[in-house]
């Protein structure tokens, strides 16, 4: 019906597989973008799926729905990563519009982004997380924590890796623990 112009229809899809979309984003973000952005890149992947779904093509429509709200959210991280709108991501307007009366140096002065001390705080605590991983994850562990991180839901990791579900549970709950024993920061 949605196929055929119905709005109606496609409004019904939109609720009932936001779900989906929000299961998703879950664990993902993008340094410096707000949650929203991604639940409303997964939308669009959701909008694409209700559009372009073919039922003849023998692929359910939740599965194809997966695919791609999963490929517009990897596009937008991945396009975010390339940092080729960071000017005008991170632009602050010499004019005070609603920072009535705040100057400009005030303004520039608050912004991690231009604070070279947290930015090299940033990236030692980031190398510190990655040499935890490197050090107290077995290489089962370290793979399943990557595709976890991509987004795939158990079933879909137990299918890449090769081990059951409950071995996925058990590894994602020891990855937990291991991670959490991080020494207390200074």
């Amino acid at each position: 019906m949605s196929r055929n112009g119905d709005a109606s229809a496609e409004e019904f899809l939109m609720k009932k597989y936001s779900r989906l979309v929000r299961k998703e984003i879950r664990f993902l973000f993008i340094m410096g973008a707000d949650s929203d952005d991604l639940l409303q890149e997964g939308m669009i992947g959701l909008v694409k799926a209700i559009r372009g779904y073919v039922p003849e093509n023998n692929a359910s429509f939740s599965t194809f729905a997966t695919v791609c709200v999963r490929r517009q959210i990897r596009t937008a991280i991945t396009s975010y990563n390339r940092k080729k709108h960071s000017p005008l991501n991170t632009y602050v307007s010499f004019y005070s519009g609603e920072d009535e009366g705040a100057d400009m140096i005030d303004i520039m002065c608050e912004s991690d982004i231009d604070n070279p001390e947290k930015i090299v705080l940033a990236e030692e605590k980031r190398n510190e997380i990655y040499k935890d991983i490197e050090e107290k994850l077995s290489d089962m562990e370290k793979d399943i924590l990557r595709l976890y991180l991509r987004g795939l839901s158990y079933s879909d990791i137990s299918m890449e890796t090769g081990k059951n579900e409950k071995a996925v549970n058990n590894a994602l709950t020891r990855i937990r623990l291991k991670l959490k024993e991080r020494k207390p920061e200074n």
